[in-house]
């Protein structure tokens, strides 16, 4: 596919556009308006979308999603659900734990609606098919390539009671409204055509724009969400000019204005109980001869401390606020000037800008979302792993920054993926993300695999090379729906070695790596140690060889697919670099001039960031009580 220069034109936006260079994108903005009963549930809305076919292709039909009807009997998530109830997962049911069996008990006025009840392009009424979650457009008049086209639609629907992610009357969090997936939303197009994915469960892709929206509802009620409110005299509840006098207008009802540039979804929650906190923590950054202008950063928070004391969720902004800065040197700018945790949803639930927490446990992984989900955005039904997996790995090193933790931050990743890959229930992290036979492997394969394979790539190039991919990764990719392609490029670019074998192996695959310490020997005076490739998937070796006297070798086999040689991690040390091993064999041999009596410890990867399904075979403890008389550990 050709590859053109866009520009991206931020709408009230205080951040300039980057130049791009990559795919072409289709592009929209959102204007809606939507009234709430918040007695009966039920909203009604109106939208004008305007959609840019950037693309070379002739658009004959367009898609919506629905997501709300997933949340009816018989729909095709309350199916699945209850098809996971019947598989054994270790000692219990292969549930997702928040929906299990409760969408067939749901009674109509608990129910979920999204529907359009009338749609139009460019003024003329258009042909709608609805299934279920997905509403297909038949236009009757082709989007050309590079031209624009404006959709007006009147759509209502009923929020559901909550189940996953959004809806109403959380009976855990007590939040009345949690308002994800709740408009009509344009599916994504791109370089593989439509992706009009059904709603049974899992992740989401979406289209960057520019939304503008207001909702009219109970002035009791107190909101937050994506983007910046528009109006904060007429609504206070915190979000007022400090000093300044809040003047409502009269009548039952407040409408908030709220608008986002540069996003892909827009989410917002309300309840009248809220209580609402502010904390600027980062003045705005001037621009580079490389980088726009980022504003200032003001972060919200919107709880009800109905489970968890209110210190717990109050103590989340001051760690962030001490958070941002390691965030940023390590990940890349937040570009946006505000960020809000709210109470609400199940569990945690990223969105731009903001996320949805059941309680304060999980604020730093969802925050870290917008940097993988919210700002890189990859397809997540087809890369789930590069969002939770990168994102697990980002969290793990700030929390152990965060309490000072020196240990080895990932170990709970690996344990998560080696159990999964000696479960038998592992699939290739190429599985569609609604494709997983179980629940448990995907959630092990998106967040633990994927974490790993971020921690492993630091073994592959050195992990100051590594940190490095990560920050070229963000600064190319944000706002462009990265590929694992894209990511591969980038790293080889950046590290000089070939790491396509490394996506083959980890990602196309489920083979596992296994090494082992073969034997060792005495030979012409030369101490010789043989390792052995047990497993299928070939690794890069670092040796560690320790001797009587507390002294250290590091011996490190490059493998031959690789066609290079990591730097050297510890400046303080020295290494034996040896020709690369190749792949096809299954043994390769060191030596060491030091005798073999003085030898204690071998050790393959001492740092323990391969993830071998055996360490055991890993280590070989050697015990000479008497010369020539040896025991092992």
């Amino acid at each position: 596919m050709k590859r053109l220069l866009s520009t991206l034109v931020f709408v009230n936006c205080t951040f300039f556009a980057f130049a791009q260079t990559g795919a072409w994108q289709q592009r929209v903005n959102y204007k809606m308006e939507v009234d709430m009963d918040v007695n009966t549930n039920r909203f009604t809305g109106t939208q004008r979308l305007d959609y840019w076919n950037n693309s070379p292709d002739t658009l004959r039909r367009v898609f919506f999603h629905l997501y709300f009807n997933a949340f009816r009997p018989g729909s095709m998530m309350d199916t699945r659900s209850r098809r996971q109830g019947t598989i054994q997962v270790g000692r219990g049911a292969d549930w997702d734990g928040r929906v299990k069996d409760r969408i067939i008990n749901l009674k109509p006025e608990e129910y979920g609606e999204q529907t359009v009840k009338i749609l139009k392009m460019n003024g003329r009424v258009q042909q709608l098919k609805e299934q279920e979650t997905i509403l297909e457009v038949v236009l009757d008049s082709p989007i050309l390539p590079k031209s624009k086209v404006v959709f007006d639609l009147q759509f209502e629907g009923q929020v559901p009671l909550q189940i996953r992610r959004s809806g109403r009357d959380n009976p855990s969090s007590k939040v009345r409204y949690s308002m994800s997936q709740w408009y009509p939303k344009i599916c994504a197009y791109d370089e593989d055509g439509w992706h009009p994915t059904p709603y049974v469960g899992r992740e989401f892709y979406g289209v960057w724009g520019n939304f503008d929206v207001k909702i009219n509802i109970d002035k009791k009620y107190i909101l937050g969400g994506t983007g910046y409110l528009q109006n904060p005299q007429q609504i206070g509840y915190g979000y007022e000019l400090p000093g300044q006098k809040v003047s409502r207008p009269a009548g039952e009802k407040l409408t908030w204005h709220f608008v986002a540039p540069q996003v892909h979804d827009f989410m917002w929650a309300a309840d009248p109980d809220y209580i609402h906190r502010t904390l600027k923590i980062r003045d705005s950054i001037p621009p580079t001869k490389t980088s726009p202008a980022i504003p200032a950063l003001t972060l919200h928070l919107l709880y009800k401390p109905t489970n968890e004391k209110a210190a717990t969720w109050e103590k989340i902004l001051p760690d962030a606020a001490r958070a941002l800065p390691f965030i940023e040197k390590h990940f890349g700018l937040y570009p946006y000037k505000q960020y809000s945790f709210i109470h609400g949803g199940d569990g945690g639930m990223e969105y731009p800008m903001s996320t949805l927490l059941i309680g304060p446990g999980a604020w730093l992984h969802e925050w870290m979302h917008n940097w993988y989900q919210g700002l890189l955005a990859t397809n997540e039904s087809l890369y789930a792993w590069m969002d939770e997996g990168f994102t697990t790995f980002a969290e793990d090193r700030i929390s152990a920054f965060l309490e000072n933790d020196t240990s080895f931050a990932h170990s709970g990743s690996y344990r998560g993926y080696l159990s999964l890959a000696k479960s038998g229930r592992e699939e290739p992290l190429t599985t569609h993300a609604d494709h997983f036979n179980t629940n448990a492997a995907y959630g092990a394969a998106a967040y633990s695999k994927g974490a790993v394979f971020m921690e492993q790539l630091g073994y592959i190039t050195g992990a100051a090379v590594r940190d490095q991919i990560l920050l070229d990764y963000y600064d190319k990719w944000k706002f462009k729906h990265p590929t694992v392609h894209d990511l591969i490029r980038l790293s080889e670019k950046r590290s000089g070695l070939k790491l396509d074998w490394y996506k083959e192996y980890w990602v196309n695959s489920i083979k596992t790596i296994d090494y082992a310490i073969d034997s060792l020997w005495e030979e012409k005076g030369l101490t010789q140690v043989r390792l052995k490739r047990v497993g299928l998937m070939p690794m890069p070796i670092d040796l560690e060889l320790t001797f009587a006297d507390g002294s250290k070798e590091l011996h490190y086999i490059p493998l031959d697919l690789q066609y290079g040689q990591k730097p050297m991690e510890d400046a303080g040390s020295t290494r034996v670099v040896y020709p690369a091993w190749k792949w096809t064999s299954g043994t390769y041999t060191i030596t060491t001039a030091r005798k073999i009596t003085t030898l204690q410890v071998v050790e393959i990867d001492p740092s323990q960031r391969l993830a071998d399904i055996d360490r055991k075979n890993n280590q070989l403890k050697l015990n000479w009580t008497q010369p020539g008389t040896l025991s092992v550990q």
